[in-house]
């Protein structure tokens, strides 16, 4: 018999939620027109039209690194920068592309916890060089939420950071890859968490969390709303049988089982890193806020964990650990009996 692997990798390592599955199978019966010209990308709009709170306009396509460069080149100038944390995905983890759409700068700054300090924006963009034709012109400001690492923006943070934004003439993007994490550990509304805040464009991921290969762009403002459809196009984006897409996020947002696999995969993890670190030598990288856990051990725990039958990554000497909505209990058991195995003397387990 096969041992089973117990995948920490990643939350788009494991299925699609059932509702999800039932809904592409729905959208398969019949014809429908092609590139987003039909009833289900209608009905796309009209739920997250609701869910928001205020007309949006939402755009399907299958990746969050195509859903952030449209999203970016809606607000792009070519001879610009787009603000963001040193550690944000579009600046470590997307190689390039955010400039190959926009032909902007991409302009990294520190802060504490993985986050964006409203201060700290405010001065760099106070040197940047505003009117001077020598130096690249800020025109975007990208918050990825959750951050990469796991850390959440609370609404004061976000609207304090939009606020710096607008009075330097930036607009701002979300990074929403796990948006029903952050939602759902907050327990705001969508609309709270975005434009209530001062968010124009949102790149809302479902994928991570159920979807098959579904994203969207959210976007608050007709203006911006009436160039993507070009860009999409220009940017080899437009998905030709858009229905499948728009229908499995249709169904995302239709009712509340897409915040309530979000609430799952983070409490798994809140209950992970309680359990683990309250072993010798195991500590944390960062807070554990959403389904992401980044962890040091010692390396005899380390050395266990890579012997099996255990998938996970490592950054460096950090231990990147993610939770699932449909995460199995008996890998999170396996998990800490062999870290406490490998750190605990058998003696001390009784």
């Amino acid at each position: 018999m096969t041992e089973p692997i117990y995948d920490f990798r990643s939350d788009n390592v494991g299925g699609a939620a059932p509702e999800i599955l039932e809904a592409l199978v729905a959208a398969n019966a019949g014809t429908a027109a092609p590139y987003g010209d039909d009833h289900y990308t209608r009905r796309m709009n009209e739920r997250f039209t609701a869910l928001f709170e205020r007309p949006v306009t939402v755009f399907p396509l299958s990746s969050g690194t195509g859903s952030n460069s449209i999203a970016l080149a809606a607000l792009a100038n070519d001879f610009g920068s787009i603000y963001c944390h040193e550690t944000a995905h579009i600046n470590v983890y997307e190689c390039g592309a955010p400039e190959f759409f926009t032909g902007a700068k991409l302009v990294g700054l520190p802060g504490a916890d993985f986050k964006l300090d409203a201060a700290r924006l405010d001065e760099a963009l106070s040197l940047a060089g505003r009117g001077n034709p020598t130096r690249v012109q800020p025109f975007a400001l990208n918050l990825t939420q959750p951050t990469d690492f796991g850390t959440l923006y609370a609404l004061d943070e976000l609207a304090a950071l939009c606020d710096v934004a607008r009075r330097h003439g930036l607009r701002v993007h979300m990074d929403g890859a796990r948006f029903a994490n952050a939602v759902a550990a907050l327990g705001c509304s969508p609309a709270d968490l975005t434009w209530r805040c001062g968010v124009d464009i949102l790149s809302l991921g479902a994928t991570k969390n159920g979807a098959i290969n579904a994203e969207a762009v959210v976007v608050f403002d007709d203006e911006l709303a009436r160039e993507i459809p070009y860009r999409m196009k220009r940017g080899g984006q437009v998905l030709s049988k858009a229905r499948f897409v728009s229908a499995q996020l249709a169904r995302y947002v239709a009712d509340e089982r897409w915040l309530e696999r979000a609430r799952r995969a983070n409490a798994h993890a809140v209950a992970l890193a309680d359990t683990l670190t309250r072993l010798p030598g195991v500590s944390l990288v960062a807070p554990v806020q959403v389904n992401m856990l980044f962890l040091r051990m010692p390396d005899a725990a380390v050395a266990a964990l890579d012997r099996g039958p255990f998938h996970y990554y490592k950054l460096g000497h950090d231990l990147r650990f993610v939770c699932r909505h449909d995460q199995e209990p008996e890998g999170l058991e396996a998990l800490v009996r062999c870290v406490r195995g490998a750190i605990v003397p058998a003696a001390d387990l009784g």
